[in-house]
């Protein structure tokens, strides 16, 4: 009974009641300050209608959302070539009209919007035969042209990849439906080929010709009076082997061998048909 007694005279004790008196104002404080922050900080109540933006364009969502509260962010695109570039086409958080739920602001609205442009990886197709690099083309929706080059090593295979008149490298990422052009390598002997008139013409202007024509190989017999490379620079076709007549062919996989000289007198070409010779 007296442990009673002394138990029930400390909680009723004056120093007692002075700490736990202030013990719940501290906690009543603390409780009221914390509701009152975590009010203000997720805006505890707070009931906004997320707008439908699918089939808007993303160039007029600020506009949309102005006065909401809320933001957008465009999280990447997706090909869809019937759709006008940017139209949006998903959302998260969906429209409330569809999910019946509401946000509060600052909120922010994942987008997917539309593209009409979907990049392809270019395929490795170098020495590839023609028709294997015109299927790997389809396949990826590629558009493709075929130039035909002489060539005695790469007869059908793919010599070259084309893209925008440079070559282009494998795994280079172009727009789908884009225009490739396959330089392919023939080797065609005995093709008949006709045959430029080269009189008058510098060895340097000769050479450039020949290697125009499909598998011809070029050689300089000699070149009379040249001493230097500069002679040999203004030197002027005067011969050539095969010989030149009007309408003459050549048969392609052949060669060319012209004789040049140092001291070519210019007036000698107003000799030559007009249409056989060409002065630079």
């Amino acid at each position: 009974m007296k442990l009673l007694k002394k138990i029930g005279n400390f909680f009723w004790s004056r120093s007692f009641l002075i700490n736990f008196g202030a013990l719940l104002v501290v906690y009543v404080g603390v409780f009221i300050s914390l509701k009152s922050c975590l009010n203000s900080t997720t805006n505890h109540g707070e009931k906004i209608e997320v707008p439908n933006l699918i089939g808007k364009n993303s160039n007029n969502v600020k506009q949309l959302l102005a006065g909401t509260g809320l933001s957008f962010e465009v999280l990447d695109s997706i090909y869809a070539p019937s759709k006008t570039v940017g139209t949006i086409l998903e959302q998260d958080p969906k429209s409330t009209l569809v999910s019946d739920l509401y946000v509060k602001s600052g909120r922010t609205i994942k987008l997917r919007v539309s593209k009409r442009v979907m990049l392809v990886e270019m395929p490795a197709l170098i020495d590839k035969s023609q028709r294997f690099a015109e299927g790997i083309l389809r396949n990826r929706k590629f558009r493709y042209d075929i130039e035909f080059k002489p060539s005695r090593e790469a007869d059908g295979a793919v010599i070259d990849q084309i893209y925008k008149g440079k070559t282009i490298e494998k795994g280079s990422m172009i727009p789908i439906g884009s225009r490739i052009t396959l330089l392919v390598g023939r080797n065609e002997i005995g093709v008949p080929v006709e045959l430029p008139n080269f009189y008058g013409l510098t060895i340097a202007q000769a050479k450039e010709r020949v290697e125009s024509m499909l598998n011809m190989e070029f050689f300089v017999g000699s070149c009379i009076g040249c001493e230097t490379s500069a002679d040999s620079s203004i030197a002027r076709v005067y011969t050539q082997s095969p010989e030149y007549e009007p309408g003459s062919f050549v048969a392609s996989g052949g060669s060319i061998t012209i004789v040049a000289t140092k001291d070519f007198v210019v007036e000698d070409l107003l000799e030559q048909p007009e249409e056989s010779y060409e002065i630079p």
